[in-house]
């Protein structure tokens, strides 16, 4: 039976680093319009999507809920797995991380999307 799923994608590695528990807050300039956000589906794609309308072809990789939301810190660049810390910027925080193994292709679109699978 499909399920429907929210997604969210991510450009490699740094899916892959959430579904291996490395990865612990997903930062993005925008927060989501409801938390908890269960059963986010993580989907890793190759290429930033950068304009309203643009898709990849990305794979589901895990599935995580997002407890809360708030400005990202200086000192949590570590657990982003970023390069370097800017203000503005919202963090997810990351729980509850069940990986797919092994990983379903699906679309990748921007922001919050939904996607049909059969888990």
């Amino acid at each position: 039976m499909l399920k429907q799923y929210t997604a969210l994608s991510i450009v490699a590695p740094n899916a892959e680093r959430i579904a291996k528990k490395i990865k612990t807050l997903e930062v993005r300039s925008w927060q989501p319009e409801m938390l908890p956000l269960k059963d986010l589906m993580i989907v890793e794609n190759q290429n930033f999507l950068l304009n309203d309308g643009d898709e990849d072809v990305g794979f589901a990789v895990a599935l995580v809920d997002i407890e809360s939301v708030h400005p990202w810190q200086s000192d949590e660049v570590d657990a982003a797995c970023a390069t370097y810390w800017a203000e503005g910027y919202f963090a997810w925080v990351i729980g509850n991380i069940r990986p797919i193994d092994p990983p379903i292709q699906v679309i990748a679109k921007r922001k919050l999307y939904r996607i049909e699978l059969m888990l």
